[in-house]
């Protein structure tokens, strides 16, 4: 559109109902969309999304095991799915998966990672072996809330808490990195790293479910561990959950 001056305006531009400027109805001219995670989306959402697509169903379950099972970290990593299919999927959904920004290597065999986020923010898990066992220490949140005197995050104001998915790829990262370096699988996992588990707790109890679906990473519940540092609240509703997430959860005072 154009103003009176003949210049062209950008931004927003207006429609006059029935010639009344009284009303106006105001519209953006570029709107935006937001384009959706595609591991928000279950295995039947998927299926109803490549039925409208005129694809078969059973393309749903082969990007459902490329995200969970496979960990595929990009939509070209689907391999057994067409090229133009993958470009469909690119085009329409995101796939935001985390990526290792930098590695350290103590001499007892830990291995510290920074992880980096889709939007640029900075998180870290950490490998810890010993004989018997493969732990994997996780991040919750960028930064923290709490002010833990001890804690190095507690001096950190806290950015988000980290998506579902995004601590699932912690995981998946350690996992690598133990299997590389030590030739095993993760064996346990602990929620100490950075943040409050219990101030995230949707994305950890969603992330939990994940990790020890069978579609997922299959791994015992038993063999995790969240640590908090009091949420009585979160504490109560862990415990009413317990049951239907069937993890079991140890809670630990860290003021």
């Amino acid at each position: 559109m154009r103003q009176s001056n003949g210049k062209p305006r950008f931004g927003r531009f207006r429609l006059y109902a029935s010639g009344n400027p009284a009303n106006q109805v105001y519209l953006c001219a570029m709107a935006k969309t937001t384009i959706r995670n595609i591991r928000t989306l279950s295995l039947a959402e998927l299926e109803t999304w490549f039925e409208e697509l005129g694809e078969k169903k059973f393309r749903a379950k082969q990007v459902y095991e490329w995200l969970w099972l496979k960990q595929a970290q990009s939509f070209d990593a689907m391999t057994n799915l067409s090229k133009e299919l993958r470009q469909r999927l690119s085009a329409t959904f995101t796939l935001p998966a985390l990526t290792v920004d930098a590695t350290q290597y103590s001499a007892d065999g830990t291995v510290k990672s920074r992880f980096k986020t889709h939007d640029g923010h900075l998180v870290e898990g950490v490998l810890i072996p010993t004989e018997e066992r493969k732990t994997a220490c996780v991040s919750s949140q960028i930064g923290c809330s709490l002010s833990c005197r001890f804690c190095a995050t507690g001096y950190i104001d806290r950015k988000r808490n980290l998506d579902f998915d995004e601590i699932y790829d912690e995981v998946v990262l350690i996992n690598q990195q133990s299997e590389r370096i030590y030739d095993q699988k993760l064996t346990n996992i602990v929620f100490m790293g950075m943040g409050e588990p219990l101030l995230n707790y949707k994305n950890v109890m969603k992330a939990i479910e994940r990790i020890t679906s069978p579609d997922g990473l299959g791994m015992s519940p038993r063999r995790i561990t969240v640590s908090t540092a009091g949420v009585a609240k979160q504490i109560r509703q862990l415990g009413d959950d317990k049951s239907k997430i069937q993890t079991r959860a140890v809670t630990t005072c860290r003021q």
